[in-house]
Parts: C-alpha cells; structure tokens; sequence
C-alpha cells in the first residue's frame, strides 16, 4: 500500500463528493459526500452492489463527468476537463466494429502529437502485451469476448497512462476467461516500465477485490457512501485458496453484512452463507410433489415438464428448489420422490407448513437471515438493506426476484414475515406452525 504523500502527488483525489442527476423533475442521489484519493504505486478496487456508484464515481475522478457537489483534483489541482494521465477499460469492451484491432488500439493516441513511426511502435507493442499479436488486422466480430477485452486493454495501457481505471472489467466474460485476464492485468501493472502508477478497479466481486486491490472501499447504496476501507496486507502473489486470503474475504463479508468483528480476527461462520436460491412458487413445488406421488414417486424431467404444463426451464427451476427443501433426488433425468417429499404430499396444511419451517432452517440462506435479524433490536431489516446483502453475495443473481422467492418461502413456512408498508422483512418469532392453518399455498 502506498504511504501518504502530500497533494502534489496524488494521482486524483474526490472531496466529499456527491452527484445528484435530475430525470423527468425528479432527482435521483447517486453519490453523498464521498472522499476517495489515488496515490502513487497502489491499486484500490471499489467494491459495492449494482446501484452504489461505483462506475458514477470512477467518471468523475477522471472528469467525465462533474461532481454536483465537492471538488475533484488532480496532482493537488483542480481537475479542469478530462484527466490527462487516466485511461479507462470498460465493461462492455467499447470497440468500434468497423475498425481492426490495431486501428481500435489507436483510438487510445488521438490528439497525441506522435510521429506515426512512433505511433505504431507503441499500438505494436501494446498489442504484444496482451498477446494479440497475428490480429492485427482482425475486426471485433472476429474475436471471442477475452479478446475483445484484451483490445481494450491495449488501447487503454497505449499511451503510456499513469492511472487505469477499470470498469468491470472482466464481468462480460467466462469465469477461467476472467481469471486468465486479471493475472494478465496485474502482471502489466508490475512490469514498471509502462509508466503505470496507480490502477483504480471497480468491482462487486469480493475475492477479485482481494486478488488485485492494495485498498479496498466498500460502498453502501441509497446513495452511494463509502461504508469502510480495508487495507491488503497480502503480498503477491496471491492465491485463493491461501488462508490469509480467505480470512480477508470473510472480513469483508462481515463489513459488507454489518457484522460486529471481535478485535482478535477469525473467520465467521455465516460471513459467506448466502447462497443462490431458485426463483420458485409454492404451489409449483408442491404440485411437482403432488404429480411425483401420482406417477409411482419417480418420473423423467422432460414428461414432467408435459404434465406442468411449464416450460423445461421453469420446471429445471421448480425441481433445483425441491432437490434444496430435500423433497426429491435428481439422478441423471429422472426427479426421484424422497421420504420427507412422501411425508409433505401426505401431510395437511399445518404438516406442511412444520416441514417447510424446518427445511428452511436447514438452508444457509434463511440461517444467514435468521442469524442477522436476531442481531437486530426490533429483528427488523429494511428490504433495501438485505437486497445490498444479496447483492453482493450473489451478484450474478437478479436480486429482487430471489428477494421475493426468500419472503415467499419464509412467509409460507411461518418463519419470516415482510411489512410492505415499511419494507421491512422480520423474523416470524410469535407464529407457530402448528396452529390452524387454512387455505392452499399461494
């Protein structure tokens, strides 16, 4: 991590800085008050949920935008326009189709005054770098998404930047893509012959933030805020499965999730429990259950798919939530019935209901919830509040829809409830399930 220096030398710098954008008379905060400076020789990832403002921040930083309120420097100045020494690798590569890959990388020289000799030592070299030589000539539609990436990387290191500032990038691409190319990128940040000082990347992935980042910012949402900065330790290279790794990713999953750390540090039991959950009704569970039972308690995925009357996607969906409840197995095609599925069908409303309140307490998603509401005075959260959680846990997840699978579930099975006045989900604590109960799931 890089020492405090004095203003002249930082790379950028925002003080309190918010940003407020105004769409059809109404106004929407996306920033409040938020500071962030870049000194030399670190990289800082900004880590937060969709919707925190990091991508609104990193523009501002680099002057793509204006701040609505505070200031904006460069080396201790003012930062009037676009920053000179900052150069920017999106998320969704930017490239122009009608240009080749050697005419995209020399975008990154426009209104440099460089001889053209100059100009294609530098675009030859950059792509060396990012091992696209023999595509020289090729155009966008021709690469594969790690290839297209790895252009705009070129076009973003060509002109000798000092700051690179990284948008997600590597969010567009495979998983074994995206790891191939985060090595790659921070191999070209250690070199020190590029004149590369300082790379800002912006990021929802905690163990990405954790592999690249020397400060990592964690962001809150509604507006955006920086919530903590955790200073990286770690020294490279590193590797995941490392236990110093791992004990990072747990501390900032407990900073993301707002658990109070002892100050003797360890890793928390339910920092990493969230977990996907399909998006799935009720009743479509249990009537999988009902035709399951029908058929003799075993049946091929694609004639159950014909009896739902759903397509073989949505029924995938309905049976990855029964195989979680422990309602049925899945070898190969088939979709097996499993004893405590016998013992639901079987069961009337109020049995149904005990079933599912324990199997959800089975399911680290809802032993996460429950552990965090527990927590809580009133054992009330704010939706917004755990939509951030899931967020960030799962981001690859739609977070509203597996929001509302959770309250479903939870409602059902008497073990959470959801006041949509307030928008606050609660822990069920006077119900119990084995009360009368009337009426079909829903």
């Amino acid at each position: 991590m890089a020492a405090r220096s004095d203003g002249a030398s930082d790379l950028a710098e925002a003080r309190a800085v918010s940003k407020t954008f105004v769409r059809d008379e109404h106004q929407l905060a996306v920033l409040r008050d938020v500071s962030l400076t870049v000194r030399p020789s670190e990289v800082i990832a900004i880590l937060g949920p969709s919707g925190c403002g990091k991508s609104t921040l990193l523009r501002i930083l680099v002057g793509l935008i204006p701040p609505t309120t505070g200031e904006v420097l460069c080396h201790g100045a003012p930062l009037r326009g676009i920053h000179p020494g900052a150069a920017i690798v999106f998320q969704n590569f930017a490239l122009y189709p009608w240009l080749t890959v050697a005419e995209n990388v020399r975008v990154g020289l426009y209104r440099r005054a460089l001889q053209r000799d100059e100009e294609n030592a530098r675009i030859t070299r950059a792509i060396d770098l990012v091992g696209l030589e023999g595509f020289e000539e090729a155009y966008p539609k021709e690469l594969s998404g790690g290839m297209k990436q790895r252009v705009g990387i070129a076009r973003a290191i060509v002109g000798g930047p000092e700051l690179l500032c990284m948008d997600e990038p590597f969010s567009a691409l495979d998983v074994l893509t995206a790891e191939s190319l985060r090595s790659e990128v921070y191999g070209l940040w250690s070199r020190g012959d590029l004149g590369l000082k300082s790379m800002l990347l912006i990021t929802h992935l905690i163990e990405e933030a954790v592999f690249l980042g020397d400060r990592i910012v964690i962001m809150g949402t509604n507006p955006g805020s920086v919530r903590e900065t955790i200073a990286n330790p770690l020294p490279h290279p590193r590797e995941y499965r490392d236990p110093a790794f791992l004990a990072l990713v747990d501390e900032i999953h407990a900073v993301i999730t707002q658990v109070h750390l002892p100050d003797e540090r360890r890793r928390p039991e339910l920092a990493a429990r969230i977990e996907p959950f399909p998006n799935s009704e009720v009743a479509q569970v249990f009537g999988l259950l009902e035709v399951l039972h029908d058929q003799g308690g075993i049946a091929n995925l694609f004639d159950l798919a014909t009896r739902l009357q759903l397509e073989v996607g949505r029924v995938i969906l309905v049976i990855k939530a029964a195989e979680l409840f422990g309602f049925v197995d899945t070898p190969k095609q088939d979709v097996v019935l499993t004893t405590i599925g016998r013992e639901l069908v079987a069961g009337d409303a109020n049995a149904r209901k005990r079933i599912v309140h324990a199997r959800l307490m089975a399911i680290p998603t809802f032993c996460y919830l429950v552990d965090r509401l527990r927590r809580t005075e009133t054992m009330r959260l704010a939706a917004e509040v755990v939509e951030e959680e899931l967020a960030m846990h799962v981001p690859n997840e739609p977070t509203e829809a597996l929001f509302e699978t959770i309250v479903r579930w939870g409602r059902y099975g008497e073990l959470l409830g959801y006041d949509p006045e307030t928008r606050e989900i609660y822990l069920d604590v006077e119900s119990t399930v084995a009360s009368t109960h009337e009426g079909a799931p829903t």
